[in-house]
């Protein structure tokens, strides 16, 4: 009796569930399964378009003559992976001078528009301006100009100013730019002003509010800025092409060209030389990718 009785009571104590969850919980979606399936096969069907090409950049610099030219043509070395393409195009032309130009001027580009738009955009967001959206909004119609109907007035400023053939011709007019400032100013806004004031009133002035607080938490936005410019930079063709004059100075991507022939062309060796301009974007692809994401999307986040 006493037994029933305390359990009873402990049956009457237990709370009991009332809620819907217990149903809703063993529902599965309809077509979950078939869903991600697709997704899969999508996702596959794209990176076989994408990396293919890729894939075929880097075979075919491994390839001889007889595998690069056979018909149906070879996926891989059959006669076994050879070095000579990449000998040969090094001793063509002064790639390696050429590789070093482009570096040179894609890491003056990338570290110039990273300063502008950092101070651009902290002048924009902090300081008592006067038509500040003016202001901005004049900075991002920049960004509508197409490049081709300032290259001219550009080559023309060069030129006058004895420039050409030379380093700063390559990048002086590329040193600030409308998209990072446009995405630098988003992620300096997400910053709530109190911390400004609260910097002020402590005694914190500008620029070391700048370098010791803004930069450091803006991190993200700022290496994904830093990727987005040199990517732009390295890729640049007509201006180099413009300006640089001699081979010593002429960046990889002409270089490339350069190794075609009319008389006898070699698909090898212009393969070696793509492989070598596309190895440092590719592993900036790689090992940067998760950077460019959380910095583009974190505006979009908070």
């Amino acid at each position: 009796m006493n037994e029933h009785s305390s359990t009873t009571t402990s049956s009457a104590a237990r709370p009991v569930p009332t809620t819907p969850a217990g149903p809703a919980r063993r529902r599965r979606p309809s077509g979950g399964l078939a869903s991600k399936v697709g997704t899969y096969v999508v996702l596959l069907i794209f990176l076989v378009l994408i990396g293919f090409p890729v894939y075929f950049g880097f075979a075919g610099s491994l390839m001889g003559p007889g595998d690069i030219n056979a018909y149906p043509a070879a996926l891989w070395p059959r006669s076994g992976a050879v070095l000579r393409n990449f000998a040969d195009a090094l001793d063509a032309i002064p790639l390696l001078r050429q590789w070093g130009n482009s570096v040179a001027m894609a890491g003056i580009i990338t570290v110039g528009q990273m300063i502008t738009s950092v101070l651009a955009s902290f002048a924009l967001v902090f300081l008592p301006m006067r038509w500040r959206n003016f202001w901005f909004f004049l900075l991002l119609s920049t960004m509508m100009v197409p490049v081709e109907a300032i290259i001219i007035p550009n080559y023309l400023f060069i030129s006058d100013a004895g420039l050409i053939n030379t380093l700063p011709a390559l990048t002086l007019p590329f040193l600030a730019h409308g998209f990072g400032i446009f995405l630098l100013r988003q992620a300096f806004m997400s910053f709530p002003s109190e911390l400004f004031d609260a910097a002020r009133i402590d005694g914190c002035s500008n620029p070391r509010f700048l370098l010791r607080i803004l930069v450091p938490l803006s991190r993200p936005t700022l290496m994904a800025l830093g990727f987005w410019s040199f990517l732009m930079a390295w890729n640049m063709y007509f201006w180099p092409l413009l300006v640089t004059q001699t081979p010593q100075m002429q960046t990889i991507q002409i270089g490339i060209t350069q190794l075609k022939s009319a008389d006898n062309f070699n698909a090898g060796l212009v393969l070696a030389g793509t492989v070598l301009a596309v190895v440092p974007t590719l592993l900036l692809l790689i090992f940067g990718q998760r950077f460019i994401v959380r910095g583009l999307t974190g505006g979009a986040i908070k």
